[in-house]
């Protein structure tokens, strides 16, 4: 891990186009699997995140790293059924950054329990919530856009 000051912010509009490009890259799209068909197309994407800013029941923050936009993390869902997601540009994968801004979030938001999903083949992210105390408390399937087709998931909770 390369020390770096991870730090997390409200979004700005000046940070869409950043998401908007990290979001689109086709292997971190693949890696991630269950991602929206809206991250393509710009005037869906604009309006989901202005959606998604505007809620009062989502907490939505930019994840910096030395001052840069790095990547975004945020707590959605009804109460009880709240869960996490977050989103690193895939050239700052391994450093620990998803991990030390999942940790920041999760000290903003104290609500418990919290959940979270991935892709049952998606080591990296299964490793940032077991490192932030999220346990696998089933298995599901679900069509991963990403990848066009149903495959294995892991959901977590922190309780």
């Amino acid at each position: 891990m390369v020390n770096t000051d991870v730090s997390l912010r409200p979004v700005h509009d000046s940070d869409l186009p950043v998401f908007f490009r990290q979001m689109n890259d086709p292997e971190a799209n693949r890696v991630a699997a269950f991602t929206s068909p809206k991250a393509a197309e710009w005037d869906l994407f604009a309006a989901h995140w202005n959606g998604l800013r505007e809620s009062p029941d989502v907490v939505v923050r930019t994840v910096l790293a030395d001052g840069d936009v790095v990547g975004n993390a945020a707590v959605y869902g009804e109460p009880g059924e709240r869960e996490v997601t977050y989103w690193i540009d895939r050239a700052y994968w391994g450093r620990g950054l998803a991990t030390a801004a999942l940790r920041e979030l999760l000290v903003e938001v104290p609500e418990r329990p919290l959940y979270a999903r991935a892709a049952a083949d998606n080591a990296g992210s299964l490793r940032v919530l077991e490192k932030c105390g999220f346990r696998v408390t089933a298995a599901a399937r679900g069509f991963a856009h990403a990848r066009g087709e149903e495959i294995d998931e892991a959901v977590l909770m922190l309780g």
